[in-house]
């Protein structure tokens, strides 16, 4: 029996992890732009795929991960509506004329079918488009619905079970790309030696450490224009044993201090202890740290800065999809705020 739920387990995880990223982020921008032009994202489906449809559109109404306004979301799954246009019109019809009662140009219409061939939704897709909708389909790798849309998310497998997990992974994806890019926060990450302070190599003295003149003021300007201000920092010092925990952060306290007697505030900072032998996944250029951001702050990455004087700085932001400016000779980061600002 193990054995069974093993190959279970591997057989859906091959499957999930060659969803093509660049099919999901598409979908979730299109329904951005749909959202923020005042549209609605309508799923349907039948059987299983109407179960996922209800579940995706209550992820968009109620909530994924973040407290906030009710998005959208609605599923073509009324009983009443599909019996009674089935008995009336037939059962090809019980999307499309619930679509034609509801949608308006610029909705997205998202039509499920793990054959890739559901004939109701094929003609549901097909009116979609000369209704001036945007349409987006999620299907397995068979049939010919995945040709018709605008943006197709395709789960490389024809096994319908499997079809199925793929859909609710890289619909979980999807809800939260878009609560992200709705209501997410906007944040500037920022390495502190070298940016904001003067290096002093394994410090593990709060009194060795000195911001760089203007750091203060601008961070609150940060804080002022509503952006998180976010330090991330490799200190490898813990792992080699030069300093503790404690000491670090007694070293950040005196960090905190310093800015706040210019009204600047760090939101959160996070720290990387390891060496660099260690092979974590928080030490930069690797995003742990952002994706520890993202997860406790809110953080939409796609508005948010890196800002830091290294090229791992540079790395871990692009990586995440942030925007970078990188701290040398020539820009400071007084500078790089500046710009950020737009001034």
């Amino acid at each position: 029996m193990a054995l069974l739920i093993e190959d279970e387990l591997r057989a859906s995880s091959s499957v999930i992890v060659s969803i093509d990223p660049g099919q999901i982020e598409a979908i979730a921008d299109a329904m951005v732009r749909s959202l923020r032009a005042g549209g609605k994202i309508i799923f349907f489906g039948n059987g299983g795929s109407a179960a996922d449809a209800m579940h995706l559109a209550a992820e968009l109404a109620g909530r994924y991960l973040m407290e906030r306004p009710a998005l959208n979301g609605m599923a073509l799954t009324s009983l009443s509506s599909i019996t009674g246009i089935g008995n009336d019109y037939g059962y090809e019809k019980v999307f499309v004329r619930q679509l034609e009662a509801c949608a308006r140009p610029g909705d997205v219409a998202v039509g499920m079918s793990t054959s890739g061939s559901s004939k109701n939704v094929a003609i549901a897709l097909s009116r979609a488009k000369e209704l001036g909708l945007v349409t987006v389909s999620f299907t397995g790798s068979g049939g010919g619905i995945k040709d018709i849309v605008d943006h197709p998310l395709v789960i490389p497998t024809t096994s319908t079970p499997r079809v199925q997990e793929g859909y609710m992974c890289a619909g979980h994806i999807i809800c939260g790309l878009v609560e992200r890019a709705m209501f997410g926060r906007r944040a500037v990450f920022i390495d502190r030696d070298d940016t904001i302070v003067q290096d002093v190599p394994y410090c593990s003295r709060p009194e060795d450490l000195k911001l760089f003149p203007g750091v203060g003021s601008s961070i609150r300007r940060l804080n002022e224009a509503g952006y998180l201000a976010v330090l991330v920092t490799n200190q490898s010092g813990i792992g080699r044993g030069y300093f503790d925990e404690e000491t670090l952060d007694r070293i950040h306290e005196k960090l905190k201090k310093d800015l706040a007697a210019d009204g600047a505030r760090l939101d959160a900072i996070y720290f990387c202890p390891h060496r660099p032998d260690e092979g974590c996944g928080c030490r930069k250029p690797a995003t742990g740290m952002l994706e520890r951001a993202v997860r406790e702050l809110g953080i939409d990455l796609r508005s948010s800065y890196v800002v830091g004087n290294s090229e791992n700085d540079v790395a871990m932001g692009r990586k995440a999809g942030c925007r970078c400016i990188q701290v040398t000779g020539d820009v400071d980061f007084n500078q790089a705020v500046r710009s950020i600002l737009g001034e």
